[in-house]
């Protein structure tokens, strides 16, 4: 390459740094944003069911029926609103997003953060990887947040019944779904997956990925971004049960950072993922300052 295709390289690249550096925070839902599981709140209940008895249903069903439990579940969450003549649709689906509880701090956690990535030039962009539903996920508080959001989700027939799993999301799946968000591509661009694109022409690099999880689900996720550079963290309700879990997957070297689900100004989760947004942009003005010396260099050749 000659001296003034060098130059017009370098002169491209700092044009692209000037724009804002986007970074993807990426989260798993039940357990990691909400406190529980989202059918556990409203729709369950309306089976009059506990919780634990209508999950332990489900996963004998999808264990005697040989099924993958995501879809199984699917299909014994219609399976039984069918037999107790509740009709399910979207809007009451919907509806049941509206009663969802979330850890201290989730819901002016966004707003806070975002403002944190202004100030220091990034463009901070939400995304959800959820097993849960899409129909659920749709109709809660926080929805405006996310630039996209994956999770299962059903088709639906002429009369609004769910007849079908249309999208079925496991700890196995939500990988394809990190490649979406690092390549730039749309929920139903399946093929270009696994498509090969540059480094450099992909719209969020792992480098600056930080994904949000709480056990065994999230492995693959956690253990892909953490493995590309990016950032991994493994929370847990400071109430429950789940401390272990979270410290074994540190322990293991899934994650970099176990801790507690707390999402409140000061706490660590925000301490942590500011000194993250503070290292990417100290590394991204190093880029930059790098870049002029180089042009520096050609044009005194």
């Amino acid at each position: 390459m000659n001296i003034r295709k060098k130059q017009v390289e370098i002169i491209k690249k700092m044009a692209k740094r000037t724009k804002k550096t986007k970074v993807a925070l990426i989260y798993d839902f039940d357990g990691t944003l909400s406190t529980t599981d989202m059918q556990n709140y409203a729709l369950i209940p309306e089976f009059g069911m506990e919780p634990d008895d209508f999950w332990y249903e489900a996963n004998k069903w999808g264990r005697d029926h040989f099924a993958d439990q995501v879809t199984g579940s699917m299909y014994y969450f219609v399976k039984k609103a069918e037999e107790l003549n509740i009709k399910l649709t979207r809007e009451n689906m919907a509806e049941a997003g509206k009663n969802i509880k979330y850890f201290p701090g989730v819901e002016g956690w966004f707003d806070r953060i975002n403002e944190y990535g202004k100030k220091l030039d990034l463009d901070i962009e939400h995304y959800i990887i959820s097993a849960g539903y899409e129909e659920i996920l749709y109709g809660c508080k926080i929805k405006k947040y996310f630039k996209d959001i994956f999770g299962c989700s059903f088709a639906f027939n002429e009369e609004g019944k769910p007849v079908w799993p249309a999208r079925v999301i496991n700890y196995s799946t939500k990988t394809q779904y990190l490649s979406k968000i690092n390549k730039g591509l749309g929920k139903l661009e399946d093929r270009a997956v696994n498509e090969f694109m540059p480094d450099d022409k992909r719209r969020i690099p792992f480098t600056r990925m930080i994904y949000f999880g709480d056990g065994s689900t999230d492995i693959p996720s956690m253990k892909m971004t953490k493995e590309r550079k990016g950032n991994a963290i493994a929370v847990y309700n400071p109430n429950g049960d789940n401390k272990n879990t979270a410290l074994k997957l540190l322990r293991d070297g899934r994650v970099n950072f176990a801790l507690p689900a707390d999402y409140r100004e000061d706490k660590q989760i925000d301490k942590v993922v500011k000194t993250i947004l503070d290292k990417l942009a100290k590394e991204r003005d190093l880029d930059v300052l790098k870049a002029k010396e180089e042009k520096k260099k050609l044009l005194a050749e």
